[in-house]
């Protein structure tokens, strides 16, 4: 990469979390590769935390999500943590605001993941709550909670089946069963394959380099219409769509882009 890179640990609990910039790209690596980058309370205090700074940040356009070691993206839950389950009134309670992987819902910035190896359980379903996916071919998805007497807590019964259709999802779901990134691929679980781990990342890395260069309030409106999108009709979907449009009609990076094309040279956007 020619940009500079600038890499900090956030104040989390044993560096759980790196955050790297590399000119307006930044990447966020859970850094627990000793348990395969299991999440821990630090990482779901944390990543919630780094996601609005970095979705509040007007120098960064794209975030790249992946983990740190050779052995894989996300195992999950760290087992170590469990805690004694209490009564189910309280234990239901408890869970409830538990919605640390949500927080990616709410960032209007790109977040492309770069997995390799083991991609499980919620794992599986931090990588479900990213706008694009790219996976290496060594990479293993999986949601294996029903063998344990369980469901998918972190979003894996609702979005897998909005990704890749409700049989295939089903399928995947009611079996536990592991699949590897081709057959992922092939359903549509992974948006773009590579060969390795270091290639998953470069792929991610160029993803959102191209998407930084592009106007970033055209970039925030293209999620914002798709994703709210998904929870209406098209009706709807479209009345929303028309807006987005009509609004972006009248801002200086539009103006921009065209005079860009029509003088032949690169554009220069500044999200007014």
């Amino acid at each position: 990469m020619s940009e500079p890179v600038d890499t900090v640990a956030l104040d989390v609990a044993e560096q759980a979390i790196l955050v790297e910039t590399r000119g307006k790209v930044a990447v966020v690596t859970l850094n627990r590769p000793e348990v395969i980058n299991a999440f821990n309370d630090a990482i779901r205090k944390g990543l919630p935390q780094i996601l609005r700074e970095l979705d509040a940040d007007a120098a960064i356009s794209a975030i790249v999500l992946t983990g740190a070691g050779e052995r894989g993206f996300c195992a999950g839950a760290d087992i170590k943590e469990r805690r004694s389950v209490g009564a189910p009134v309280a234990e239901r309670k408890r869970l409830m605001p538990a919605t640390w992987i949500e927080a990616l819902d709410g960032v209007a910035k790109p977040v492309i993941a770069a997995i390799h190896g083991i991609c499980l359980g919620g794992g599986t379903e931090l990588a479900l709550a990213c706008d694009i996916r790219v996976a290496a071919r060594n990479a293993r998805f999986g949601l294996p909670e029903v063998a344990l007497g369980l469901i998918p807590g972190g979003g894996g019964t609702q979005r897998l089946p909005r990704l890749i259709g409700l049989g295939p999802a089903l399928d995947l779901l009611l079996t536990g069963d592991r699949v590897d990134a081709e057959r992922a691929h092939r359903l549509g679980l992974v948006t773009r394959l590579v060969d390795t781990a270091d290639d998953a990342l470069t792929e991610a890395l160029r993803v959102a380099e191209l998407i930084a260069s592009r106007p970033p309030t055209a970039i925030a409106y293209v999620k914002e219409a798709a994703r709210s999108g998904m929870d209406m009709d098209m009706a709807n979907g479209l009345r929303l769509e028309k807006s987005l449009f009509a609004l972006l009609m009248s801002t200086a990076d539009r103006t921009e882009a065209a005079s860009a094309f029509r003088e032949k040279r690169p554009p220069n956007f500044t999200g007014q």
